[in-house]
């Protein structure tokens, strides 16, 4: 099971010394990975009362693929990984265009990972359907793969048209791995159908935009049942599962790693955000304790 982080976006600041020295940390301590999220707007909450998101304007996100353009240049075998990229909110050559420049760049270490978003405020900012993201990204990681592993691509879909054009260069990887990030069972049959791997969105029994408790277990069977089903091996997708600084201990993590590998996940992540670490040294110390308890 390989480790990583989630990189601490909404804290780290916008240093980009201190961007460099947290990415840097995070290879030299031997993880395997970097996660980061996504948004490009955030909503202002001053006249929207009865905001429930996970997140607003106040807080920080650096854009993935720039993000990723420059830690490119400062590490040397860390996998970068978006988890997830909001897809169907951005034009889909131009994601290929950029994807493809990060794993050119990285030497083939970017894992995509993808979902629909919850933020509704965003998709209307960038003049994209809200209500039609589910059909688009499907179409749309269809589209991702021809571009990555064709000189030339034709295509005409509900969404998408190209008239016999292609991205220069191809990316290192081709295709690239293209994970799904969600909780619904659409999203569990989406990955079945088209996903290389399935981030959950929450830990071991939390998701992420939910307060209820769910069942991990019975997730992955259904996951499991529905890859039968399009015939496709289950030992051929990864589990990308997530554990907390916050409110836990080493022995937490020991436990809540045995769980994950024994439910197969394949990868595991830190994340390091809202435990209340002032500095990114903060972090760091803590990814090291991690590190440490899980040799």
């Amino acid at each position: 099971m390989k480790l990583g982080v989630i990189f601490p976006q909404t804290e780290i600041g916008a240093d980009p010394v201190v961007i460099r020295d947290f990415a840097q940390a995070v290879e030299d301590l031997g993880l395997d990975h970097l996660v980061t999220y996504d948004h490009v707007l955030g909503a202002a909450t001053s006249n929207r009362p009865g905001w429930i998101g996970a997140y607003a304007q106040p807080d920080m996100f650096h854009e993935p693929f720039v993000l990723f353009g420059y830690l490119a240049a400062c590490t040397r075998r860390l996998e970068l990984v978006t988890g997830i990229l909001i897809l169907p909110q951005r034009q889909t050559a131009l994601v290929a265009k950029q994807a493809a420049e990060v794993d050119v760049l990285t030497g083939g270490r970017l894992r995509l990972g993808v979902g629909v978003g919850w933020n509704s405020v965003e998709y209307e900012a960038l003049g994209m359907d809200f209500h039609k993201r589910g059909a688009r990204m499907d179409e749309q990681i269809r589209l991702l793969r021809a571009l990555w592993t064709q000189p030339s691509v034709s295509f005409q879909g509900r969404f998408d048209r190209i008239p016999e054009a292609g991205i220069n260069p191809l990316p290192v990887t081709r295709p690239i791995p293209i994970w799904l990030g969600g909780e619904s069972d659409a999203v569990i049959r989406r990955v079945a159908r088209l996903g290389d791997g399935w981030f959950p969105g929450g830990g071991l029994q939390t998701p992420y935009l939910r307060h209820e408790r769910v069942d991990r277990k019975d997730q992955l069977e259904k996951l499991r049942e529905y890859l039968a089903a399009e015939g496709r091996d289950p030992a051929t997708v990864g589990i990308e599962g997530r554990l907390a600084v916050a409110n836990a201990t080493p022995d937490d993590w020991r436990r809540g790693a045995d769980e994950w590998r024994a439910m197969g996940a394949t990868h595991l992540s830190l994340g390091t955000m809202r435990a209340g670490l002032a500095t990114p040294q903060a972090h760091i110390d803590a990814i090291r304790r991690f590190r440490e308890t899980l040799r």
